[in-house]
């Protein structure tokens, strides 16, 4: 076999033969041209001989090689110039529904392995084989060769150079040559397609290195509609169609359009085929989004039939969707009251979302920053395209309509697919819509670059707050600036992000510092660099900041700025910098996102705007350019900081205070506006807005024809794998340390998981954990101060971060795993550094830092007060959890109302007793750090382990081994229902019990069951009907507590009746076989949740850490599996022990007050924000 290599790739190579894997030698020799050739016929004639007369043998050799070797793995580089692409700001979402059972971890899957050959396949086999390793040897040889002949790249033609997209007229293809790697023999390629035969012009073709993936850019001739098609080895497929919304007003039209079309549409006439697909998917991803220019509506799925199902559901839905003025009416906004006599009043799925969006002080301050910016009305980012609620009542129905009718067209439409799927099958989905339509050139929905401002401008507005807050120190103050007036190049854009990223990227970084350190406010403020708009914009400030203060905060930023433009950044600075930008670009780890969603979002930043959408995706180019003028010693960053910042005078100072008069003057408003409304209509009109509510609910209670809903596509129950897909892990120790390892392709990046156990601790420390936790890297060493840590982490690893694990443990009722976790991630040659790194934290902290860690205080409370008004159903459910069990109730010790609590006590101890704080903080470290309490991590591919098993063991020789006591933390909750008051317009509805009390015993059907719920009754009852943004239930099954909650909520009392409802709803129902198919599935969707490698490593560590065994969760699949109805109706009488739980509500003060009166409920009033 290797005389038979070798004179293959001498012959090959001296014939300058044309092989796609071998470019042509720079030297040729004629007379070992004769020598290979001999050497060549010879061997192949031996091969052949020995492969005829050893099929036998020849099929063992190749299934002895070892899996990795044999299956497809690939891990994808990533894109664009940093993370930012990642990011949503300014969107909205449609709701998914959240019904799921709460088992956080028990969820991955694993790329099933390649069976063995039998010996029949011998012969096949033994040519595969011959192939693959010289393939692998000629590539080998070529480089070397490169090398020896002092080749520093290699070129090819495959791709073009590009100017932008044409929005008219054909473009002819250029086919110049780039630089880069040829594609993959694995990744289909669209020169396989006839483009011409569907209708579609190629404008550019181009493989792109740094995603693993032939991108095509492709014009539907008819339409003039967009197609950029990636192809690649990614299973977890993509497709999206995105539409250019630019609204005049803040009547929230896209944003309403966003949630309608997804009601009903020509092939599928039932209430909501977005609900169906949610009950019945294997989906990874589904959704819709609104942005200040755009709504997407992005799919994706590892099965490719149920890809394609929903593909074809969507692109029904945004071209044909079965919307009217009563989707209007649910969606948007409608007047409302059940007796003519009764005072009118809003609804609207939308109306109460925004509602509870204009609450946020957060969310008042981005959108008073957009304004500001954003003045002149030509402009769509001057209005919220979300919809302000004092505008969505003027939304009229015909400019509802015509907004569909004008901008969801073809012509105006950006569509996208990813993924491994069969490529012809894209063209012949999409002509099944796109040739209905003909070119529309009347669409003007391009968006101009605003006007340049000649001298800075101010701002102020208000948000509402209680009488009873402390807002002494309430403000938020920013500054914002516009930054281009045309496209920024690659180069400059990627040195924007890293510019960004040094002087805002960390607590390290000048800029963040100043401000942490000033004493000026609570928290950072702004984000900083935001490109996901035309133009650029530039925020940073403080919350929580006095009155008195604002001007020297002002002050401070623009000084600071102007301190760093001098001085510049130092050598550290910039390689920490660019290690961690260009670490991020290359893994691109999007966790639970789908990998092509976030490329789909990063093309659209120039696609939008009709420019070319590929070259965001490349970041190879613009990185070695600037890497070769920062070697050049040019001064890169501080100019840019003078530039945009410094000499801009388009920059607006905007200030949002607490005005504790604005929330009753907001409602009086309001209500005299609908009093006005109600005076001017006649009798006649009040019974039609009663008729039309009592028809409006009549066909949202009424439920779809059963035959109906069979139109809506789905997988079969057959279809599913019938065992769970396992993540392989062996287990070793390391002295007295466990340690786990995964075998899983990492693309050569090492990611490592330490859980030090926190039963150590004494009860009375684990309110100061969450704090500890950030002291490690925040303040420093021994060693070195926290900007040199800092740098030192961004320069010389992957990342590293630290948190807290708390859960139950399966089948051990009242046990609390509650661990540090500490998680590093490294490339082969960074190992080292990545564990002295942690060494260094773990060993040597420096926590005397008594004004760092007030100032960590301030930010932890500021952030818990927005929390509250933001995520108040995270709040209400974690509480009623506290009262069930001790591991929830220690959760809410380091991150509930109780630590809010701890948070404002621990600021009076800081001041008196700050010795004591340091001497608690050493304390819970010597506790904590201990290698016989230590569990450790690996996910890598064997090799990389090997070659990291000496650093390992260096590091855990290093971590002490002390006999230590191990605590029984104990406690919960005070069972009672509470009334959390905060100043807001909408309400958090939980409620809970424990139904394992009720004598229920887990079985996998629970799942189906609470999934099912969350899209029927729940979706029906507490979102259709009452209005609110979202309901939904969970089942914990490491505890046995069922959930109710609501999102952003119009109703209370309605609500709880609902959650009561629910019981008898399941032994009433009527279930079809497809309902069961859909409910099973759907759960099934859910349970099989798509992992990157790192997660899938550290999912099954968790698992280990909580008891759940893969036996368990092939019982739990099982019992998903073979959900009955039967399963349904038992469900119902463990639900009725539900109606007695504990109800908490985070809500205004009059509607919890009105609750109690009208109730016995009796809701224990809680003001977590008052001064009181």
């Amino acid at each position: 076999l290797s005389v038979y290599f070798f004179s293959c790739l001498f012959f090959l190579d001296q014939m300058s033969y044309s092989s796609p894997m071998l470019p042509p030698s720079t030297e040729r020799c004629p007379q070992w041209q004769l020598v290979a050739g001999a050497f060549t016929i010879l061997a192949t004639a031996t091969l052949a001989v020995s492969a005829l007369t050893s099929s036998q043998q020849s099929s063992q050799l190749f299934t002895a090689v070892p899996s990795s070797t044999r299956t497809v793995a690939t891990r994808m580089p990533t894109m664009t110039s940093s993370s930012r692409v990642l990011s949503a700001p300014r969107g909205y979402s449609h709701p998914a529904a959240v019904s799921t059972v709460h088992m956080p971890t028990d969820v991955a899957s694993t790329v099933p392995d390649t069976a063995a050959l039998n010996p029949v396949t011998g012969l096949v086999a033994h040519s595969a084989f011959i192939a693959v390793l010289s393939a692998v040897a000629m590539t080998a040889a070529h480089y070397l060769g490169r090398l020896k002949n002092g080749l520093a790249t290699s070129t090819n033609s495959y791709g073009t150079e590009f100017s932008g997209v044409q929005v008219e007229g054909t473009a002819p293809v250029a086919m110049a040559a780039v630089a880069g790697a040829r594609m993959p023999e694995t990744i289909k390629t669209h020169k396989e397609v006839d483009h011409e035969k569907f209708g579609y012009e190629l404008v550019k073709i181009e493989f792109l290195p740094e995603l693993n993936s032939e991108a095509v850019l492709y014009r539907h001739k008819k339409t003039g509609a967009e197609v950029l098609s990636m192809s690649n080895d990614d299973e977890n497929k993509v497709f999206g169609i995105t539409f250019r919304t630019t609204p005049s007003d803040s009547t929230g039209i896209p944003h309403i359009l966003e949630h309608s079309v997804l009601c009903g549409s020509r092939k599928y006439p039932v209430k909501e085929p977005f609900v169906e697909l949610l009950k019945g998917s294997l989906n990874t991803f589904l959704n819709a989004m609104t942005f200040p220019d755009k709504t997407c509506y992005p799919v994706a799925s590892c099965n490719e039939k149920d890809f394609y199902n929903l593909v074809d559901v969507y692109l029904d839905a945004v071209f044909y969707p079965n919307i009217n003025e009563e989707t209007l009416m649910q969606e948007g906004y409608h007047l409302e009251t059940d007796k003519p006599e009764d005072e009118l009043i809003y609804k609207g799925v939308v109306f109460n979302e925004m509602k509870g969006v204009y609450s946020q002080p957060d969310s008042i301050h981005s959108r008073a920053s957009m304004r500001a910016l954003f003045t002149d009305p030509k402009v769509t980012y001057s209005v919220d395209s979300g919809g302000d609620p004092e505008k969505i009542p003027d939304l009229t129905f015909d400019n509802y309509m015509a907004f569909h009718r004008n901008y969801y067209h073809p012509s105006n439409s950006r569509i996208f697919f990813y993924g491994d799927d069969a490529l012809e099958q894209r063209f012949t989905k999409l002509n099944e819509f796109l040739d209905n339509f003909e070119m529309n050139t009347v669409i003007d929905s391009k968006v101009p670059y605003h006007p340049r401002y000649t001298e800075p401008r101010r701002l102020t507005e208000y948000f509402a707050a209680s009488k009873d807050d402390d807002l002494s120190a309430k403000t938020y103050l920013s500054i914002n600036w516009l930054l281009n007036w045309a496209e920024i190049d690659p180069v400059e854009d990627l040195a924007l992000g890293l510019m960004n990223d040094m002087i805002m990227g960390s607590n390290a970084a000048p800029l963040r510092r100043a401000l942490n350190e000033s004493g000026l406010g609570a928290s950072v403020i702004g984000g900083g660099l935001d490109t996901s708009l035309l133009q650029y914009t530039y925020s940073v400030g403080m919350k929580n900041v006095k009155d008195e203060d604002c001007a020297k905060l002002e002050e401070l930023i623009m000084s600071t700025l102007k301190k760093v433009a001098e001085e510049g950044f130092t050598k550290e600075q910039i390689e920490a910098s660019m290690n961690s930008t260009e670490f991020a670009m290359r893994e691109l780890n999007t966790g639970g996102f789908p990998k092509g969603m976030a490329i789909m979002l990063g093309a659209l930043q120039t696609w939008l705007h009709d420019r070319d959408p590929i070259e965001p995706l490349k970041f190879e180019k613009p990185l070695a350019t600037l890497k070769a003028r920062l070697e050049s010693g040019e001064e890169v960053f501080a100019s840019l900081i003078k530039k945009y910042l410094l000499d801009n005078a388009h920059r607006v100072t905007v200030e949002v205070k607490p005005d504790p008069e604005l929330g009753a003057k907001i409602e009086n408003e309001e209500a005299a506006r609908l009093a006005a409304i109600k005076s001017a209509m006649t009798p006649e009109e009040i019974e039609n807005v009663i008729s039309m509510k009592k028809k409006l609910q009549l066909k949202q209670e009424t439920p779809d024809d059963p035959e109906a809903l069979k139109c809506v596509p789905t997988l079969k129950v057959d279809d599913i794998e019938k065992e769970n897909k396992t993540i392989p892990t062996s287990f070793g120790s390391i002295k007295e340390s466990t340690v786990l390892y995964h075998d899983i392709f990492t693309n050569n990046i090492l990611y490592l998981d330490m859980a030090f156990d926190l039963h150590t601790l004494p009860q009375e420390l684990v309110p100061y954990l969450s704090l500890f936790v950030r002291c490690l890297s925040e303040f420093g060493t021994k060693k070195e101060d926290f900007v040199s840590l800092s740098q030192r982490i961004k320069r010389k690893v992957g990342g590293i971060s630290k948190s807290i694990m708390t859960s139950p443990v399966l089948n051990a009722r009242g046990e609390t795993c509650a661990k540090l976790v500490v998680r590093g991630k490294g490339t082969a040659n960074q190992l080292e550094d990545l564990m002295d790194i942690i060494s260094d934290m773990l060993l040597e902290p420096e926590f005397n830092n008594q004004a760092k860690f007030k100032q960590m205080i301030l930010e932890s409370k500021a952030g818990m007060e927005g929390g509250l008004l933001g995520a108040g159903h995270r709040v209400g459910m974690g509480r009623l959890s506290a009262m069930d069990n001790t591991s929830a109730f220690i959760g809410e010790q380091m991150g509930g109302l109780s630590y809010l609590a701890f948070l404002k006590d621990l600021l009076v101890e800081v001041e008196t007793d700050w010795d004591g704080v340091v001497t608690k903080l050493e304390k819970i470290r010597s506790l904590i750090v201990n290698r016989k309490n230590l569990a450790v991590n690996i996910t890598a591919d064997q090799g990389l382990m090997d070659s990291f098993a000496p650093t390992l063991d260096s590091f855990v020789g290093r971590i002490p081994a002390n006999t230590s006591t191990l605590f029984d933390w104990t406690g919960t909750l005070e069972r009672t229902n509470e009334g959390i008051i905060i100043p807001t317009q909408v309400n958090y509805v939980s409620k809970a019990a424990n139904i394992y009390d009720a004598g229920y015993q887990f079985h996998g059907s629970a799942n189906v069951i609470s999934k099912y719920l969350g899209t029927t009754w729940l979706w029906d009852k507490v979102r259709v009907v009452g209005g609110a943004y979202g309901g939904f239930c969970s089942f914990d099954r490491l505890t046995g507590t069922f959930s109710y909650g609501s999102y952003r909520d119009p109703n209370l009392l309605s609500t709880l009746d609902a959650y009561d409802g629910t019981a008898d709803f399941l032994r009433n129902l009527d279930m079809s076989d497809d309902a069961l198919n859909k409910a099973i599935i759907g759960a099934i969707g859910a349970y099989d949740s798509y992992q990157l490698p790192d997660a899938k490593g550290y999912t099954a560590f968790s698992r280990y850490l909580l008891g759940i065994t893969d036996e368990d969760r092939q019982r739990t699949r099982d019992g998903i599996l073979g959900t009955s109805r039967e399963d349904f109706k038992k469900f119902a009488d463990y639900l009725d022990s539900v109606k007695d739980g504990n109800v908490v509500v985070v809500g205004s003060e009059a509607d919890v007050d009105a609750a109690n009166a009208k109730s016995s409920l009796n809701l224990k009033k809680i003001s977590p924000l008052s001064q009181k």
